[in-house]
């Protein structure tokens, strides 16, 4: 018993060991085999029972193990060792060992490599295969990732336009900066292999052939360099993927069918605008392209219901060619009829039919048709127009028939609140807000109520405004203000009335011809700045023919780039003061101009030139009088500052104008491009005399902000006098809406 117990902690000692045998005693057991088989006689394996007998420890006599066996009765018995069942040997169920699988991020980089490197012609080497690549072939760049090959004496017009499209819609170059790995630069390219050939047969190469091949990886592919199934070179740069395209035969167009054009009764000015022929080269942008113009064609003379369906492309490969169809059902032409609002209450069809440029009888036009839906939006009292025509006369025996136009309206908001602050040295702060409702009297008239309150103006002022007035775009205005101004020239307290009409340009649709005429009325009283103390104030009572006309050349109404503006500015005004009348004519004349220079860079100049003919300085009211100087005149100097001065150095106005500016508008890129940065130079005079002098010229420097806006540019400017007189202040401050011109 003691014995066994003996042999049972033997076990227990042993068990661990075996329970614990290790991967690598396993995988050494074929070599250990091997080992001892080395060692084992000839003579054991030829008769091993003879081998054994004549062994030395055969010969030797067995120990006497009774001495132990009395020392192993003598021994304790061993306690009972509680919850503890220990197997023996032969019985105990241990758990087969099995062998490790492969690691499955392994196995599937190697896959992905070999499926990337048969997909990508990987096994060619940098120089290619015999064949695959163009010898000396034009190669276009497109993006870091990808070249396109194309053969140096191949016939290919479209080169650019096709590497254009390609390189806009390429997965290589969109995604040439991720860390790509072989398998997914290998469906990249596949997915461009298939771009390639889609866009070649946009424009006629229905035959074309591509072969891509790798640049800059070589032979290491599949090596133990590229198993980790980075794109890369061994240098560290990415691999290039190039595409050798030989193009083809170019297919052409053998037939062109259009509906029923050939018979209708314009059939050859509808041919003509569909600019295809039999034997020109397949250009499905060309065809498209011709469609839309072949739609404007019917649209514009008259077709008002004509249906234009998809082209479609028949090709023959034998023969290298296509037959085009465009389905086109023409209709009959229509004149137009009435026009019918159908809102008449807020916008009548009378209104309406006066702002369209289309008369009833007059040939259907869809262009005059959009230019109407445009201008009815331009009022500012719709939100959204619906435009539509329906038949009112079928045409007969080649007479047009006659369409109505009938316009669904949403009305948009009519009521505006809006302020304005600005600031310039010699005016000081300048605070305006203003209430309108544009269709306070319909349609189309607008009531303004408006007011000034500044450091050194309040105004109080309603206007009146009647829209598309007789005519389109032209407005008829009466507008009646009280006023007091105080300048370093003059104390002026006024109410005037002016009266006009002007033709408008707008932000949607802005004329290069604009016109302005009417008839003011104003009486004010007004203390010149040059009167000596407690001299009484002077009355003028005064009547003025204002007109105005102007040329607008220039690409915005707000913040214009290129293009040049001029106007002319005559006012006939008599004048009654004291008893003394006095007539004279105000002439002025403006011109600007707008040069690009670079993406970032617009050049702007303009002058000013002014005159007061047919009286002497002292019979005309102060406030009628030319100045100079401020934020929109001569930057750097105060407002008024510029020209003939009194002794004690107040401004007195003069009869003769003369301006010039230039500036340079500079984008930063800040804030997406809307902060611009633009130094400038002013220079400007004021002479007693009628005629526009040089003589005392002043000129100012400086640099401004512009913060761009959708409702034009916010200002800011910081001048100062270069030929500063004294009494001058240093530095000028202008912050207003709007450039400076």
């Amino acid at each position: 018993m003691r014995a066994g117990a003996g042999w049972a902690l033997a076990m227990v000692a042993l068990l661990p060991g075996q329970a614990l045998l290790s991967e690598r005693a396993l995988a050494q057991a074929q070599q250990t085999d091997q080992e001892l088989k080395a060692l084992i006689p000839d003579a054991a394996l030829a008769d091993p029972a003879a081998w054994a007998r004549d062994t030395p420890a055969a010969h030797e006599s067995e120990p006497d193990i009774a001495g132990l066996t009395d020392f192993a009765a003598d021994l304790p018995p061993l306690p009972d060792l509680p919850q503890i069942s220990i197997l023996w040997p032969d019985s105990a169920d241990l758990a087969p060992v099995e062998p490790l699988s492969p690691d499955p991020d392994i196995g599937a980089a190697e896959d992905a490599v070999k499926q990337a490197n048969s997909a990508l012609n990987q096994a060619v080497p940098p120089t290619g295969r015999d064949g695959a690549q163009i010898a000396n072939a034009v190669v276009e760049h497109v993006g870091a990732q990808v070249l396109l090959a194309f053969p140096p004496d191949a016939t290919l017009p479209e080169r650019e336009a096709i590497v254009a499209r390609f390189a806009g819609l390429s997965s290589l170059k969109a995604l040439d900066k991720a860390d790509d790995s072989l398998a997914q630069l290998s469906r990249r390219a596949r997915e461009d292999n298939d771009l390639i050939q889609q866009v070649l047969r946009l424009y006629g190469y229905y035959d074309s052939e591509v072969v891509q091949s790798l640049v800059g990886l070589g032979d290491q592919i599949g090596q133990a360099k590229a198993t980790d199934a980075n794109a890369k070179s061994s240098d560290g740069e990415k691999v290039v993927v190039r595409f050798d395209i030989q193009p083809g035969p170019r297919y052409q167009l053998a037939s062109i069918a259009l509906g029923d054009i050939a018979q209708s009764g314009d059939a050859a000015a509808l041919r003509t605008s569909f600019a295809l022929a039999v034997g020109d080269p397949i250009n499905s942008d060309r065809i498209v392209e011709e469609r839309g113009h072949l739609v404007e064609a019917l649209g514009h003379r008259g077709f008002a219901f004509a249906k234009v369906g998809e082209p479609a492309l028949q090709i023959d490969h034998d023969q290298r060619n296509g037959a085009l169809s465009l389905p086109v059902t023409t209709g009959g032409t229509y004149r137009f009829g009435a026009v019918t609002s159908l809102l008449p209450a807020y916008l009548n069809s009378r209104h309406l039919q006066r702002i369209a440029r289309f008369r009833p009888g007059q040939m259907y036009d869809k262009l005059l048709l959009d230019d109407f839906r445009k201008a009815v939006l331009a009022t500012g009292l719709v939100s959204s127009v619906n435009v539509t025509t329906r038949p009112v006369a079928e045409p007969v025996a080649g007479q047009p028939g006659t369409v109505a136009v009938d316009v669904a309206l949403t009305k948009a908001p009519r009521r505006t609140i809006a302020g304005l602050i600005g600031f310039s040295s010699g005016e000081g702060v300048r605070l305006e807000a203003s209430w309108e409702n544009r269709n306070f009297f319909p349609p189309g008239g607008a009531l303004k109520v408006r007011g000034v309150a500044g450091s050194r103006e309040q105004l109080a002022g309603v206007t009146f405004r009647r829209s598309n007035f007789l005519a389109r775009d032209q407005v008829l205005t009466a507008d009646f203000y009280a006023q007091t101004k105080r300048t370093d020239a003059y104390d002026a307290r006024t109410v005037s009335f002016l009266a006009g009409i002007e033709k408008q340009t707008t932000l949607i649709f802005q004329k290069p011809w604009v016109y302005s005429g009417g008839v003011e009325i104003l009486a004010t009283s007004e203390l010149a700045a040059t009167a000596a103390p407690g001299s009484p104030r002077t009355t003028y009572f005064i009547g003025a023919l204002p007109l105005r006309m102007g040329y607008d050349g220039s690409n915005d109404l707000l913040d214009p780039e290129r293009g040049f503006r001029v106007a002319l500015r005559v006012s006939p005004e008599v004048s009654v003061q004291s008893g003394t009348k006095s007539t004279y004519a105000k002439v002025q004349f403006d011109a600007s101009g707008y040069l690009p220079a670079g993406k970032r860079l617009v050049l702007a100049a303009r002058t000013r030139l002014g005159t007061i003919q047919g009286t002497a300085l002292d019979n005309i009211a102060p406030s009628r009088r030319f100045y100079a100087g401020g934020g929109a005149s001569v930057r750097g100097f105060g407002y008024q500052a510029v020209g003939p001065k009194d002794v004690n150095g107040d401004p007195i106005g003069g009869r003769s104008l003369s301006e010039f500016s230039l500036e340079a508008r500079v984008q930063t890129g800040l804030m997406g491009g809307a902060v611009s940065i633009v130094p400038f130079v002013d220079a400007g005079t004021v002479g007693t005399s009628s005629a526009p002098t040089l003589s005392g010229l002043r000129i100012g420097a400086g640099v401004g902000l512009r913060y761009k806006t959708t409702f034009g540019p916010i200002r800011f400017d910081l001048g100062t006098p270069l030929n500063r007189r004294q009494g001058d202040s240093r530095i000028g401050v202008y912050i207003s809406l709007g450039q400076a011109f």
